[in-house]
């Protein structure tokens, strides 16, 4: 690269946190902070909810995903999670979208305190708060993927917690002084540009790829959309597993997570609420799509390189294949593109969860251990500095991620949506059995979501599925049907033909144990009477 392609990034860095203190303004009082005292545009939500899940994952490693899936896999099975995602997002947008805009609450726990009490209000954002540390963690991690890779070629061998460090920094500083309408229209922003970052490779690779690269890629399988044959508990993206668990992990991500929940009360009204998040489900979908087919056409540019190792890492020798993406973008687009697509690359990382962080500390957790009600300009000062902490604890979470990544063979997007499924199913579990089971108190909501927890840590660490290797027995899908199940806890690598079940089970499973366990014990108790019951009663 050369001082362009540097100079642009820089330009990128200091000027987005800026811009975004410049629209956010100076903020009065903790409700503008949080959740915008100004209504904002369905469109700017929308697009910000995308943004905020997207990430530098979706950028760097989602177009892995295509590349290194084999035939037998399908290179675009991946979007059946995106269409759980859409199915997912319709359900809660009708479900648990009211409950919130009408209460006019600031996080979505405040909710689980009306029904239980303070104690699951507590113990679910708290839950919500370390999940959303260990994600972003990462999130940010993949993030310094890229810039590592540019000073590389400047012989720079910056370390990732010196460029984590330096990317907190940048993060915080609009969330800080803008609160959330800096931090959405910043998504927004960012957005667009790394669609357009996005769309200046796909011109760089279609000039570069051989003329006959469609059909080597749909003879590879690279276009095949769902999966019917591959085993359902232990295969990649088998269909039932992707869509059923892709709905369920859309209905926690997008209705209990805070991070989007409170990009979605920033509209302050219900109907513009449901259009910004049953947009973005479409949206992502064709995201995924786009950048799964820049994966594709990368498959076939190191193909055509690299006949005989295509499907490794192009024989780059590359130490973290996640890095294959930012290779490409550094050593094959000319000076001011590659610096343009690198700056879009960090703009899908410097979506902020900082605030929701502190708004769900301060409100839910703080106030409710101090049994005090803080004045506006108390909750907004402590959201200020709860800010701040979670931006020291999000950078040190990055640099241990950067750390250990070496030893996985996962890509980074597929650890990410791993580490939820330890806490989502628990936290969708205890938001349906307040709404299906009248009878559950706080206890029996607090047990449920205990036993979850602890029972899918021990089915995501313990529960192994064990067949023959794929080399002994190989079958037309690439994945050897199991015959046995284990417990095994050793940390070391799986041996070959021992599988785990796929992360896409997390939170169904996690779900049907929170309302297993939360309504066998709320039959302990009498029968709730309903409001057309408790109306007649009174009436009579």
């Amino acid at each position: 690269m050369r001082a362009l392609d540097v100079a642009i990034i820089v330009l990128f860095l200091v000027g987005m946190p800026l811009l975004g203190v410049m629209i956010g303004g100076r903020q009065r009082s903790s409700t503008d902070y949080f959740v915008s005292e100004k209504k904002i545009s369905w469109w700017v939500v929308c697009v910000s909810v995308v943004s905020a899940e997207t990430s530098t994952l979706t950028v760097l490693s989602v177009p892995v995903v295509a590349y290194l899936a084999p035939p037998s896999a399908g290179g675009m099975t991946y979007l059946t999670l995106a269409l759980g995602y859409i199915a997912g997002r319709i359900v809660v947008s009708f479900v648990l979208l009211p409950r919130y805009i009408a209460g006019n609450l600031v996080t979505a726990y405040a909710f689980l305190g009306t029904r239980y009490g303070d104690g699951m209000r507590a113990t679910a954002s708290v839950t919500f708060q370390v999940t959303r540390l260990l994600a972003d963690g990462i999130r940010l991690f993949a993030t310094a993927i890229p810039i590592k890779v540019v000073l590389a070629s400047y012989g720079v061998n910056a370390s990732y917690w010196a460029i984590v460090v330096v990317l907190g920094i940048a993060m915080v500083v609009y969330t800080f002084i803008g609160g959330v309408r800096a931090v959405v229209w910043v998504d927004a922003i960012q957005m667009l540009w790394y669609v357009l970052g996005g769309l200046i490779v796909v011109v760089a690779l279609l000039r570069a790829v051989p003329s006959d690269w469609f059909g080597s890629a749909l003879d590879a399988s690279k276009f095949q959309l769902l999966d019917f044959s591959s085993d359902p508990l232990t295969g990649g993206f088998p269909f039932l597993a992707a869509f059923f668990g892709g709905t369920l992990l859309a209905m926690a991500s997008h209705g209990v997570d805070q991070l989007i929940v409170q990009r979605l009360m920033s509209t302050g009204d219900l109907r513009a609420a449901r259009k910004a998040l049953i947009a973005s489900g479409f949206v992502v979908f064709l995201q995924f799509a786009f950048f799964l087919f820049i994966g594709v056409l990368m498959w076939v540019f190191y193909a055509a390189a690299t006949p005989t190792d295509p499907v490794a890492d192009g024989g780059l020798g590359l130490a973290n294949k996640d890095e294959l993406f930012a290779h490409f973008i550094v050593t094959e687009l000319p000076s001011g593109l590659s610096g343009f697509v690198i700056a879009g690359i960090l703009a899908a990382a410097l979506s902020s969860s900082l605030g929701a962080l502190a708004s769900a500390t301060v409100t839910d957790v703080y106030e409710r251990i101090s049994r005090r009600e803080l004045s506006d300009e108390q909750r907004l000062r402590l959201g200020r500095i709860w800010t701040v902490v979670w931006a020291g604890l999000l950078i040190v979470c990055a640099g241990l991620f950067a750390t250990a990544n070496t030893t996985t063979a996962d890509p980074i997007v597929v650890q990410a949506l791993g580490i939820t499924g330890y806490t989502y199913g628990a936290l969708l579990g205890a938001f349906l059995l307040g709404l299906l089971f009248r009878r559950a108190n706080q206890l029996d909501g607090l047990v449920a979501f205990a036993v979850t927890v602890a029972a899918m840590t021990f089915v995501i660490l313990g529960v192994k599925f064990v067949g023959p290797s794929a080399a002994a027995d190989p079958v037309a899908n690439g994945y050897a049907q199991w015959t046995s199940i284990r417990i095994d806890f050793s940390p070391s690598a799986p041996a070959e033909g021992v599988r785990s079940l796929t992360g896409w089970w997390y939170t169904p499973l996690g779900v049907a144990i929170t309302l297993l366990v939360g309504g066998l014990l709320s039959l302990r108790h009498p029968r709730v009477p309903d409001a057309q019951e408790t109306a007649a009663a009174k009436a009579a």
